[in-house]
């Protein structure tokens, strides 16, 4: 496995951006049509475990040994450690057929996203179709604009986050990056706080 930072996980509780981007996605999601769900990066399984309990058919995979052992406390059978890096599903799920993928406040963290969309796009191509969901802070002019004039540049795009983030993305350059990888029928949704302030954003395409 790469190198991977802990991100520290001492229980299964919502991590704070959930609070935020949870009802998104439960929005943008359908049981007659999401009927097989990947959460990739599923951390301590609290995303994946609610959906579960509201009766979607989720699976999850993380390269945190402490998340995938909480995640695991709930639904046993249902987490995987799994570096996605090495651009392969665990054994127990290579027979899965996903139709939909989500992955919330991962790709910010990625040194390829590219890599990681084909990733992704394989998956659901094994379905023959679906759709990825993503969700990561949103940066755009005003709310850049606010963070200089607030003298906040410094905290929030900071260097000496071991393990932090490491991508910044628009709303144009993630819509960018799906419609490269052959995704269509794109959707954007803004999380948190005021519109083009939005604390994160939503991004939904299709195959």
């Amino acid at each position: 496995m790469s190198e991977y930072f802990e991100y520290g996980y001492t229980n299964s509780e919502p991590t704070w951006s959930h609070h935020y981007i949870f009802y998104k996605i439960i929005e943008s999601l359908d049981k007659n049509i999401n009927k097989c769900i990947l959460d990739i990066g599923c951390g301590n399984g609290s995303l994946a475990n609610k959906l579960i309990e509201l009766g979607f058919n989720v699976y999850g995979i993380d390269a945190s040994e402490q998340g995938i052992k909480l995640a695991k406390e709930k639904y046993p059978d249902r987490f995987f450690l799994q570096d996605i890096n090495s651009k392969l599903l665990p054994k127990e799920l290579e027979q899965i057929n996903f139709d939909t993928i989500i992955s919330t406040e991962v790709i910010k963290h990625l040194y390829s996203p590219q890599s990681f969309n084909e990733f992704c796009k394989r998956i659901l191509q094994k379905n023959g179709r679906g759709s990825l969901i993503l969700t990561t802070p949103y940066h755009g002019y005003l709310k850049n604009l606010t963070m200089a004039l607030l003298n906040k540049m410094d905290s929030h795009f900071t260097v000496n986050w071991e393990g932090g983030h490491i991508k910044f993305f628009s709303k144009k350059t993630l819509t960018e990056l799906l419609i490269k990888n052959g995704f269509k029928d794109i959707i954007f949704i803004g999380c948190g706080r005021l519109p083009y302030l939005w604390k994160s954003m939503l991004i939904k395409g299709s195959l």
